[in-house]
């Protein structure tokens, strides 16, 4: 009965995202909803693509580890991000009416470096998508008592967000996002105050976690410890910033009010509701410590789900996987648009030049295809490795790659292309030879990437200018030559 109700619910969200997606009538409605969406729109996307599988059982799973501490990455970083975006990034790309963050670096910096910075985004999606792709097999499977296997749960959810995702683009994401997140909160808020009664009483459950410690949110007072924490929080806090489905609903939004406040309020409220599923995951603890000790050791992302099957009313189940599914469905539209969009925009089109808007918008909807397919194999072939680290792996890329290009390019006005690509090439690099040797054991990767992009943009930008300046000859001043 639960199985066909969450089948149900899937067939109504497609048909909701496909009677939106009858807006599309070219690819600027496409990727960007045509800039008419309102502060209310706005503020529910930002929130729902970053409200994903890994804040209701990724970030549970980490915080009952480690505590805040463990966290520190997503939700504090993750929601930190959608804050800066609105205060220092929005006003001023929203003017500069771009349809892709590519875009951006196109007109600062030339079309290399906007390829370069094209393939990077698109790369760090990968390991987001496909987070949410794992969970989805991890639902059908729990649902099914075994019956679907997990790969076959994952293409069955990559179709399901296929079906409207493909035909109705920014504008199905948009609309649903705004159903599924009403449906996320007043569901997980229902299920926080039942399971707080089950457990005694949110007083109890706070006094739980007090005794483990799990409140505790700065590290030990060590160099290592302390390098290796601010590095977690820089990751998604700065490698989100630029990235397509961030920039997406920057410029969706129909005002520049709209652009600055919607990520604002979006990231408070990523931050602020993302307790929830860790009040939930520490009554669980309570409700069956020996079920829960044992799923700790064998995969922790299975408590929340095995206390709303084993332990609530058939009601709360349905409330628990609608939420769910709720999260992981707006999330991955979400990031399944933002890279298609990227090629089609930033990369095709170097090829196809001449291409009418009416090609343009086949494309975007074949390339939605042809990475939902890609995402789905590395979603399988990426099988036991846990939704939190695929999603905080991911965005370590853009953040030594795109980051201070952007950055730069928007607050320093001596930015060059030849600065641009020596910090790409500097960040990239550093981080590669710190994951592959010893050195990342020392020095976490991203930030050893990350200040190689600052250094390489400083002396790649004023070296050059430098050089130019000393080669050219002093010109004396007529009339003062003798």
């Amino acid at each position: 009965m639960l199985l066909t109700l969450v089948f149900a619910y899937l067939l109504v969200t497609i048909a909701i995202g496909l009677l939106a997606g009858r807006r599309v009538k070219n690819s600027a409605d496409f990727a960007v909803a045509g800039r008419h969406l309102p502060l209310a729109m706005i503020v529910t996307t930002t929130f729902a693509t970053w409200f994903g599988s890994e804040t209701v059982l990724g970030i549970p799973a980490r915080f009952i580890e480690g505590g805040f501490n463990g966290v520190v990455e997503d939700p504090f970083g993750a929601g930190t991000c959608l804050i800066l975006v609105g205060v220092f990034f929005a006003s001023k790309l929203y003017r500069m009416s771009l349809l892709t963050i590519s875009d951006y670096y196109r007109e600062r910096y030339g079309r290399v470096v906007e390829v370069v910075c094209s393939l990077i985004i698109m790369l760090s999606y990968l390991g987001w998508v496909s987070a949410q792709v794992t969970a989805l097999g991890l639902v059908f499977n729990l649902l099914s008592g075994d019956v679907i296997s997990v790969p076959v749960g994952m293409a069955l959810g990559v179709a399901s967000i296929l079906a409207y995702t493909l035909f109705g683009g920014m504008w199905s994401v948009a609309v649903t996002d705004f159903i599924q997140m009403i449906i996320l909160v007043c569901g997980l808020a229902v299920l926080a105050y039942f399971a707080g009664d089950m457990a005694g009483g949110a007083g109890k459950v706070i006094d739980f976690a007090t005794s483990r410690d799990l409140f505790r949110f700065w590290p030990e007072p060590s160099l290592h410890d302390v390098v290796f924490f601010f590095a977690a929080a820089l990751t998604m806090m700065l490698g989100s910033i630029p990235q397509q489905d961030v920039f997406q609903r920057v410029m969706s939004a129909n005002s520049l009010r709209a652009a600055t406040r919607g990520p604002v309020i979006g990231g408070v409220c990523y931050i602020v509701f993302a307790f929830v599923p860790m009040f939930l995951v520490a009554s669980a603890l309570i409700i069956m410590p020996e079920r829960a000790q044992a799923l700790l050791q064998d995969d922790p992302q299975k408590i929340l789900p095995t206390l709303v099957m084993e332990r609530m009313p058939f009601v709360m189940q349905v409330l628990f996987f609608g939420a769910l599914l709720s999260a992981i469905k707006s999330s991955a539209s979400a990031t399944l648009l933002a890279p298609s969009v990227t090629f089609t925009e930033n990369i095709w089109r170097q090829f196809r030049p001449g291409g009418t808007d009416r090609q343009n918008l086949r494309t975007m909807r074949v390339t939605v295809l042809v990475f939902s397919l890609c995402v789905l194999a590395y979603a399988i072939a990426s099988q036991g490795t846990s939704i939190y680290e695929m999603v905080s792996g991911a965005y370590q890329v853009p953040l030594v790659g795109a980051f201070v290009p952007l950055l730069a390019g928007l607050y320093w006005k001596r930015a060059t292309t030849q600065g641009a690509i020596a910090s790409i090439a500097l960040g990239v690099g550093c981080w590669l030879a710190c994951l592959a040797t010893p050195a990342g054991e020392v020095v976490p990767a991203q930030l050893a990437g990350l200040l190689a992009a600052l250094i390489g943009m400083g002396a790649g930008s004023l070296l050059p200018q430098a050089v130019a300046n000393h080669r050219t000859p002093h010109r004396p001043v007529e009339g003062l030559s003798r």
